[in-house]
């Protein structure tokens, strides 16, 4: 299978298995809420976090189906903070996977309660996952609350904000990629890896390729956001000039910015030396397709 057809086969899965799980729109107290968490979760997208979390678990020795309310708790919160960044008081944004973002569907306020609506129905996703030998629950639920709380990912997004029309370092940028992007894909690996009862060693090299596999990823993002059109990347382009951010595009360059994308996928595809070949090359293969997406 390659990595194509493996993209669209894992998003079906868990686009059926979302559909399970949520409320449908009809559903009271509020049928427009619903109405609202629905539209932004099955609004396309290549469902890559649930993918990483459910090969992860495979090359661990796990079971998809085990991981597969994992895999589908982080898409759902993935998407609570693709509304929210989408906000005007965030990054003001009209436009997300090629149609209206969700507030200039359902309006502001309703769009800020399907984001926190999402945000509370991804922990009980993950509550679901049954526990093993090595991890429990609390560890699952422990691991998501860490890595997408106010210490990386929201800290991330806060950094980012912040640092808004002023001068930033190169580690300070690294430091907002390594919270708004690289802890949720870090939290996907970790969590299809702990869902199959994985090794202490086996869990530390899939951080590494996880952190190095985000940075990259948000690396070509910056460069997709000047390189790209909104035809071809299903959202707005050029947002990160408009709000006078410091990306690493506009302190090195394209040209330097794509060598540390490439740098950071090979460091991400050396991490997996250990694990076996066919669920190494997978992973692999992965990181090989974030690093040449054009959308």
């Amino acid at each position: 299978m390659d990595i194509h057809t493996l993209i669209q086969t894992t998003a079906k899965k868990v686009e059926q298995r979302l559909d399970e799980l949520l409320p449908r729109e009809d559903v009271e107290p509020s049928a427009t809420l619903h109405s609202a968490m629905r539209y932004s979760i099955f609004a396309g997208g290549k469902r890559i976090r649930p993918l990483l979390c459910l090969e992860s678990a495979k090359a661990c020795g796990g079971s998809e189906q085990i991981a597969l309310d994992a895999a589908c708790a982080l898409e759902t919160l993935h998407t609570y903070t693709l509304i929210h960044d989408d906000l005007p008081c965030m990054d003001n944004d009209d436009l997300r996977r090629g149609k209206p973002t969700n507030h200039k569907v359902f309006g502001e306020g309703m769009a800020v309660l399907a984001g926190d609506a999402l945000l509370t129905e991804a922990f009980a996703m993950l509550a679901r996952v049954p526990g093993n030998e090595r991890y429990g629950v609390h560890d699952y639920v422990g691991e998501l609350a860490r890595l997408t709380g106010s210490l990386f990912l929201v800290g991330g997004q806060a950094l980012d904000l912040e640092g808004e029309g002023r001068p930033l370092s190169l580690q300070e940028i690294r430091s907002i990629h390594m919270g708004k992007t690289a802890a949720l894909i870090e939290a996907s690996v970790r969590l299809g890896a702990m869902s199959a009862a994985c090794s202490a060693q086996q869990l530390k090299l899939l951080s590494t390729y996880a952190r190095n596999l985000g940075l990259a990823f948000q690396l070509i993002d910056d460069i997709l956001d000047v390189t790209s059109t909104p035809e071809v990347l299903g959202k707005s382009v050029g947002k990160d000039v408009k709000a006078q951010k410091a990306t690493y595009c506009a302190m090195v360059g394209l040209e330097e910015a794509r060598d540390e994308a490439r740098n950071r996928t090979a460091a991400a595809r050396e991490a997996l030396c250990e694990f076996p070949v066919p669920a190494r090359d997978v992973l692999q293969s992965i990181a090989d397709y974030l690093l040449q997406r054009e959308f």
